[in-house]
């Protein structure tokens, strides 16, 4: 999360209470304006700095955007966007348990997102980033349960589907990873890695039918 992306959001939701809803519509009509690529870009840099959850859906459809420049502008706002509970204490939480994992801490990120989930449950990301540590972790079965919460939340969080796929591929279960992962290439169609994965386990299940026969 940016460190000081909550003291922008309050300011732009400061300007369009003063100035009505002009702002906000203003940045939603740039978003849909087919002829201008670069105006759809500024639109989604906009939203990674203020937008909110009612906000996702248009950003995902912007995963689909026919510029490069605002599908990948696109992802990393909705990234930005479910990082951001709008509140100091549990962003400074959320950056500790971040750095946990990065530096490959991961009890201590699984109890920086506990607290987190402890003090808003409702917020996601919490969930997600715990799911993670839990992966690495090779709690695997701990990593689903947070998967559900997080869907349960945000059914469009094509992280933690290929969440689901990664770990269903630990458990030995292709199909299964396979169906997860293909949900969430349905959500976002720009993710290569995940689609190459697809195409893997495919040719793997092809093969486990033919020896089955």
């Amino acid at each position: 999360m940016r460190r000081w992306g909550w003291i922008v959001c309050l300011a732009w939701l400061a300007l369009v209470s003063a100035a009505g809803a002009a702002p906000r519509d203003d940045v939603l009509q740039m978003l849909e304006d087919r002829d201008d690529a670069e105006g759809r870009r500024r639109a989604v840099r906009m939203l990674a700095d203020a937008g909110t959850m009612a906000d996702v859906p248009r950003l995902v459809t912007a995963l689909r955007d026919p510029d490069y420049g605002v599908r990948v502008l696109a992802d990393r706002a909705l990234w930005e966007i479910w990082s951001r509970s709008g509140n100091q204490d549990i962003a400074r939480l959320f950056e500790t348990g971040t750095h946990a994992l990065t530096e490959g801490r991961w009890p201590d990120a699984v109890a920086a997102f506990t607290k987190i989930i402890e003090r808003d449950p409702d917020f996601a990301e919490g969930w997600n980033k715990r799911a993670t540590a839990y992966y690495l972790m090779g709690e695997y079965r701990k990593s689903l349960a947070d998967c559900d919460e997080v869907i349960k939340r945000n059914p469009l969080h094509y992280g933690a589907l290929s969440g689901y796929g990664m770990i269903y591929i630990q458990l030995d279960q292709p199909a299964r990873a396979l169906d997860y992962f293909e949900r969430a290439l349905a959500v976002n169609p720009n993710m290569e890695g995940v689609r190459s994965t697809v195409e893997n386990l495919k040719q793997l299940l092809l093969r486990q039918r033919k020896n089955a026969i």
